[in-house]
């Protein structure tokens, strides 16, 4: 094939799988860059879309079988793009590919973590469990291949995995590389990344056990998860019920991100619900400071949570989370808006309803990047034959990713073709 006629897609996401997928089946050959040892980006951490509820992996499933199937698809995983030069239709890609551990000889028979003697904490959720360093990301991870996290072990660490492994799938003589790629456009997929609430000291984020964030209790909401889908405190593993929900956190502020996340408030709904439909006699508190459900279907959604006489809805900025030190309850202080004046409650759990922060300001994409007065991509910035999709250019849902990642292979076409 005619290099001109390739694309590199950086981020395995859904907005990356949908550019390459839909790519390939245009005719072009897609590459698909991703730095986390599998694909799927944070769908993959959802539990249930809104408003269905239905859990995302089928539409994973589906978007893997059809990068099974394409042979115009390559996927690099630990990979990170360590430049790009050139111009439109012309591409030189450098990628750096971090080493695994693990050859394609691997059946995920799990002998190697059942051997491995050290443990890692486990960032696929978010650090509320550890996994050996010889894992598995997750039930469903694509590619279905186990890793060894190199950091974590220590001198002579992998040679169990090497003992146990009774297919040769282990390889400790795998070092990083760099290979050259050309390609005729560039799609920036790499996603979002949650706030880190670390910075958010008035809301007691990072010092509060039982202060989390909106994708923290996805993952506790997940069977796959830390606790298996049972939604508990972290500092004591009690049962949850009587939660709060602080939207907003860290968005629409002018010190933290400026802009509304989008799928903060949904995401909040979503987690009320799971909070109902798990606990029948919970109590849950929303602290807003505006209430924003769009699309078609999820004004209904919110409607339906609002009728709920155990759901409170309360409109003011939060001002403080404090900590009993016996109990590890927490309280909120709040200015509530309609009662005109200020209010403390308590809780056995507060979430965070976190924003969508842009991975490029931390991570290598390879290419220079432009930002608007939000901090958000600015596309029309990005040099021509380049182009950027999904969250970074806008927050945004899985709908409205996938749909601006078809998009984005219309101009991926324009641009090899223009050569």
């Amino acid at each position: 094939m005619a290099e001109n006629k390739k694309v590199l897609v950086i981020g395995g996401g859904i907005s990356g799988l949908t550019t390459a997928v839909e790519a390939a089946e245009a005719g072009l050959e897609a590459y698909i860059v991703e730095k986390n040892p599998y694909l799927g980006g944070r769908v993959a951490q959802i539990n249930k879309y809104f408003w269905k509820l239905c859990p995302p992996n089928c539409g994973l499933e589906i978007q893997f079988k059809r990068i099974k199937n394409n042979p115009r698809v390559t996927m690099y995983t630990l990979a990170e793009v360590e430049s790009i030069s050139g111009e439109e239709g012309n591409f030189d890609v450098k990628l750096k590919l971090n080493p695994r551990y693990v050859n394609d000889k691997c059946v995920g028979c799990d002998a190697c973590a059942q051997a491995c003697p050290s443990y890692r904490s486990n960032d696929f959720n978010f650090g509320m469990n550890k996994t050996k360093a010889a894992y598995l990301p997750f039930e469903q991870a694509f590619p279905f291949k186990y890793v060894i996290d190199g950091a974590t072990c220590p001198k002579d660490c992998m040679k169990p995995c090497l003992e146990a492994c009774k297919y040769a799938a282990i390889d400790l003589d795998m070092k990083p590389e760099t290979i050259s790629l050309k390609v005729g456009a560039v799609v920036l997929a790499t996603g979002w990344n949650p706030y880190d609430m670390n910075k958010l000291d008035i809301l007691g984020a990072g010092k509060m056990q039982n202060v989390i964030t909106n994708m923290m209790l996805e993952r506790l909401a997940s069977v796959d998860g830390p606790t298996q889908g049972k939604i508990v405190r972290p500092s004591d593993g009690k049962e949850v019920k009587n939660i709060a929900f602080v939207q907003c956190a860290g968005s629409r502020d002018e010190n933290h991100l400026k802009y509304c996340s989008y799928i903060c408030c949904l995401a909040s709904l979503k987690h009320a619900m799971y909070m109902r439909e798990q606990y029948p006699d919970s109590k849950v508190r929303i602290f807003y400071i505006d209430i924003r459900t769009p699309g078609l279907y999820e004004n209904r959604f919110y409607w339906k949570i609002k009728d709920d006489p155990n759901v409170i809805f309360t409109k003011g900025k939060v001002a403080g989370i404090t900590e009993d030190a016996a109990t590890k309850d927490v309280t909120v202080e709040v200015e509530d808006i309609y009662g005109a004046g200020k209010i403390k409650v308590t809780f056995d759990m507060v979430v965070l309803a976190t924003g969508m922060e842009l991975t490029t300001k931390g991570s290598k994409v390879g290419t220079d990047i432009s930002y608007t007065p939000d901090g958000l991509v600015d596309d029309a910035a990005l040099k021509k034959g380049i182009y950027a999709v999904g969250t970074l250019k806008s927050p945004a849902d899985v709908a409205r990713s996938v749909q601006d990642a078809t998009g984005a292979v219309i101009k991926c076409i324009q641009s090899v073709n223009r050569r």
